[in-house]
């Protein structure tokens, strides 16, 4: 089928795209020091074709960390590892938003600094969540996480303060985006979902009250780009690491009122399919949610060209992100113009190592533009 609507112009909040084809946020492990060097900057400027890239989660704290190896934008050098891949994207003709991340609960007391709890709405443990730490004998590998504590009415306000420094490093670093991560049940989705907050103050109890913090990140994030400049990622109705939620739907629709008030550049929404299980909306929930924002939306999950096209098509999304696609294909965009073979990615090098499986997959024609 043609896949001229994925190939054609958007207009995302106030930053022009030349195609629709988003490369989705995808954690990959490779900053040991959680600053990015070299090697980011090759593996993104590959990718430099994508309508826009949204970075890799990226840390906003060092409590906001549950698997190591992840980079941060709290110091001065991470701020300057991210502003060479930026220039990097930025000298082949892209535009790259950061993710802004805090894990929460999904964490443990060797990933924390100085051994500190995790923190969480509520001190609830999300039962069979694993994060990703850093054992005695330097290997590294997956680990049950620790029981958090939650954190208090007077700490919010810090914890909002560190989203707000992040963007402006973020927007120092030069960044066309930001993106706010509340999606795969970390910090921000655990305030939003019934299961993993059981509060009683104003962050606790009602859909307005649980959708407070997000909300408040939102309102420190646009202070500093502009809410035409920032997107937000939600994932409605996901059951991972243990976190539920008896009010998705409401929840989702809420939020995208509310966001739509504010001017929001887009919504962000996944579906993973590597959650356990496909993730399935309730019928007319697409359309539901057009109705209520009037912003950009972005799909992101199992998508391929021609399907994304038809998402576009049926005008429940303005883009679709693609993650695994892009792990494999740095030239996705122009595989999908002339309909070329994609490459299939090797799942053993997703996370942690070197180049291998990171910045050697090879161009279409055959090429490499290989990290040096």
């Amino acid at each position: 089928m043609s896949h001229n609507a994925l190939l054609s112009p958007l207009q995302l909040g106030s930053l022009s795209l030349p195609n629709r084809v988003v490369m989705a946020p995808l954690t990959r492990a490779r900053t040991p020091d959680s600053i990015p060097g070299k090697i980011q900057q090759a593996y993104y400027g590959q990718r430099a074709g994508a309508g826009l890239i949204i970075s890799e989660a990226t840390n906003i704290s060092p409590t906001a960390r549950g698997y190591v190896y992840t980079p941060g934008i709290w110091t001065d050098a991470q701020e300057a590892g991210w502003k060479d891949v930026v220039d990097a994207v930025h000298a082949k003709g892209g535009r790259i938003a950061l993710q802004l991340w805090h894990v929460g609960r999904v964490s443990h007391e060797m990933v924390q600094p100085e051994g500190q709890q995790p923190v969480a709405p509520s001190a609830l443990k999300g039962e069979g969540a694993q994060c990703f730490v850093e054992f005695e004998d330097g290997t590294a590998g997956q680990h049950p996480t620790s029981t958090p504590r939650a954190l208090e009415t007077e700490e919010i306000p810090g914890l909002v303060e560190d989203y707000r420094q992040a963007a402006l490093r973020a927007k120092r670093a030069g960044f066309n985006m930001v993106e706010v991560h509340a999606a795969n049940a970390y910090l921000l989705n655990q305030f939003l979902a019934t299961g993993s907050n059981q509060r009683t103050d104003q962050y606790g109890g009602s859909i307005e009250n649980r959708a407070r913090l997000p909300l408040e990140v939102v309102d420190a994030v646009t202070e500093v780009f502009g809410a035409e400049r920032v997107g937000i990622r939600l994932t409605p109705f996901i059951e991972l690491f243990g976190l539920t939620d008896d009010e998705p739907e409401e929840m989702a629709y809420y939020l995208a009122e509310q966001l739509a008030k504010r001017g929001l550049a887009y919504l962000h929404l996944n579906e993973p399919n590597w959650a356990g299980g496909d993730i399935t909306f309730p019928e007319g929930f697409r359309q539901q949610l057009r109705e209520r924002f009037n912003g950009s939306i972005i799909y992101c999950g199992k998508y391929d060209a021609d399907s994304a096209t038809k998402r576009l098509e049926d005008n429940t999304a303005d883009a679709v992100a693609f993650g695994r696609p892009y792990i494999a294909n740095p030239d996705l965009v122009e595989r999908f113009r002339v309909g070329a073979k994609l490459n299939e990615p090797d799942h053993t090098t997703f996370y942690g190592g070197d180049e291998t499986g990171y910045t050697d997959y090879p161009f279409m024609h055959n090429g490499y533009d290989r990290f040096e």
